[in-house]
């Protein structure tokens, strides 16, 4: 897939999308409904209704480059929620792509630090 960027954002729009759509009707829905610049190289995702694809859209210095994903058996552990895109982290996206769910409980945190001892 994309490599691992430390400044990669990665969107969900949430909810069900029509997995017909290519790169420009993609790209008009993050443009027009997920409010959100499709040229920033950052990585915008859809889901279909029976969850089985997922895709995945993004700029790549000179164009748009598409994503997908089929699954044959199982379904997408895809979020449910009332908002229409959600922010998540490449760790997060993981998950989605592996069958698990966002809500990791088990999974270690994230720790900052500003000095060492």
């Amino acid at each position: 897939m994309i490599g691992t960027f430390s400044d990669l954002k990665v969107y969900l729009s949430l909810g069900v999308t029509d997995m017909r759509k290519a790169i420009n009707g993609l790209s008009m829905i993050v443009e027009q409904q997920m409010e959100l610049d499709p040229f920033t190289g950052h990585l915008f995702v859809f889901c279909n209704r029976r969850r089985n694809i997922v895709k995945a859209l993004y700029w790549d210095r000179n164009g748009f480059c598409l994503w997908q994903k089929r699954l044959e058996q199982d379904r997408f552990q895809w979020p449910e929620s009332e908002t229409e895109v959600l922010q998540i982290g490449q760790r997060e996206l993981q998950w989605l792509l592996s069958g698990l769910s966002l809500g990791q409980h088990e999974a270690h945190k994230a720790l900052h630090y500003s000095t060492v001892f």
